[in-house]
């Protein structure tokens, strides 16, 4: 019976050995089969491909066909068109169409006449492209007196003006990436940025005048000064580095406990994407770009042409960065609410505000390339001015190692031979070892039975 027993067990074993060479042997010929992994290519690939699907049809049908982009829950992109004819011809490009009444050209045309209008500060508008509409708010400090004369601008407009009152304020979040301070206030740092012969900080231009003297959170060495911006009308200024260098972690942004997002391009964003922003008060918050071309007129003066999002912003978060996994898109302007509540934040852009200045991103040495060399296409920066691991101005540690979220994601992806092999492995592993057995068993067995004439 014991026998019998040993030999089920062994049968067992073997044909596990063999059901498991048979699958880590399919394992494998599916991961040769597939695609082979490559580079991660990450949402932010996705996000700057439908963004600009999106932006070139817009680009290429013009503002009387055409009525704004967006991408769908799914990442698709979606065009806003006037008509059927446009709309067969954003199908065919792989876009999805959405036929509207008004073109870009009669939203715009809204918009300058709401310019036009008398300054009334605590307001903002913007585009829904969604919706086809332009949207103007009114924060709490907006009288009744103020927000009734603007409406009756807007509906001398047309019915495709909505107006909302809000909760809150709409105020620059002066007062992060990482803190800097001067006796204006408190700022958080944004991306590095260089002119070929010295480096800088890109933050908002609200943070402080011309002439600024920027410090660490904690006082000390001086970290830079102002040199240059623009605000209002834009909200982008550059920090002079002391000593003309950003230093170590130059293209990585701080997100909070010593940890970075290492930034890979310069991207532009798309209504419906999903983006982050990290500040030194708030650290690191995401949600979704609302609206584009946003106009606010903030206390201090009206600036235009930002990024409208629902990601939430405190004081001290001016000028910090804001990005989509990978893609640097922005710094902190100003906006409502808090990350209690909830808010509106609107963004700087960075391309408008890079080519005003005559700057790009910082990026560290390329391989094949110099030190400080500037590829054709940028990457992102996060600071410097501390070596990796340091929380300095503008810079951040960069995330080092690999998590078990990611080990595990690597061992489980079916386009990886790795498991495969593996169960390969550890089948032969199995059958040699219950062939081992059962020798060593029938040795044994052997040498009982022949014990007399065993050498």
């Amino acid at each position: 019976m014991r026998h019998a027993r040993r030999r089920i067990v062994r049968r067992v074993a073997r044909l596990a050995a063999v059901g498991g060479l048979l699958l880590g042997g399919t394992m494998v010929t599916r991961a040769v089969a597939s695609e082979p992994p490559g580079p991660p290519t990450g949402p932010h690939a996705t996000v700057r491909v439908a963004s600009g699907t999106g932006a070139g049809l817009v680009s290429r049908l013009g503002t009387s066909r055409t009525a704004g982009h967006w991408l769908d829950a799914d990442g698709r992109p979606v065009v806003a068109v006037t008509d059927g004819g446009t709309a067969e011809e954003v199908r065919r490009a792989g876009a999805e169409p959405k036929v509207v009444r008004h073109s870009m050209s009669e939203l715009r045309s809204a918009a300058s006449t709401l310019r036009s209008a008398p300054r009334v500060p605590g307001t903002a508008w913007a585009f829904d492209y969604r919706a086809n509409e332009v949207v103007v708010r009114g924060d709490s400090t907006v009288s009744a007196g103020d927000w009734s004369r603007l409406t009756g601008v807007a509906e001398g407009i047309g019915d495709f003006v909505r107006m909302e009152r809000t909760e809150g304020e709409f105020t620059t979040r002066l007062n992060g990436a990482e803190p800097i301070r001067s006796t204006a206030g408190r700022c958080s740092a944004g991306f590095n940025v260089t002119d070929g012969r010295s480096e800088f900080i890109l933050t908002a231009g609200h943070c402080g005048p011309t002439g600024s003297v920027w410090f660490g959170d904690g006082g000390g060495d001086q970290v830079g000064e102002t040199v240059a911006g623009s605000f209002p009308g834009d909200d982008f200024s550059l920090v002079e580095y002391a000593d003309g260098k950003a230093g170590d972690g130059a293209d990585v942004v701080a997100v909070g406990d010593g940890k970075g997002v290492r930034i890979t391009g310069l991207g532009e964003p798309a209504v419906g994407q999903r983006v982050f922003r990290s500040g030194s008060t708030s650290g690191l918050r995401d949600g979704r770009v609302t609206a584009l071309d946003a106009t606010v007129n903030y206390p201090e003066g009206t600036v235009t042409g930002l990024i409208e999002t629902d990601v939430c912003a405190e004081p001290g978060d001016s000028g910090g960065p804001m990005f989509s996994e990978g893609l640097a898109l922005g710094v902190t302007s100003g906006g409502s609410g808090d990350c209690a509540k909830g808010g509106t934040t609107f963004f700087q852009p960075l391309p408008d505000a890079m080519a005003s200045l005559g700057v790009r991103l910082l990026v560290s040495a390329q391989e094949g390339a110099a030190p400080g060399a500037v590829p054709s296409s940028p990457a992102a920066t996060g600071g410097g001015g501390g070596a990796p691991g340091a929380a300095a101005p503008g810079a951040s540690a960069p995330v080092a190692g690999v998590d078990g979220s990611t080990l595990l994601a690597r061992l489980t992806d079916r386009r990886n031979v790795g498991p495969g092999l593996l169960v390969v492995a550890g089948s032969v592993v199995a059958l040699v070892a219950t062939r081992w057995i059962r020798a060593e068993q029938d040795r044994k067995a052997y040498r009982r039975h022949y014990s007399a004439t065993w050498g």
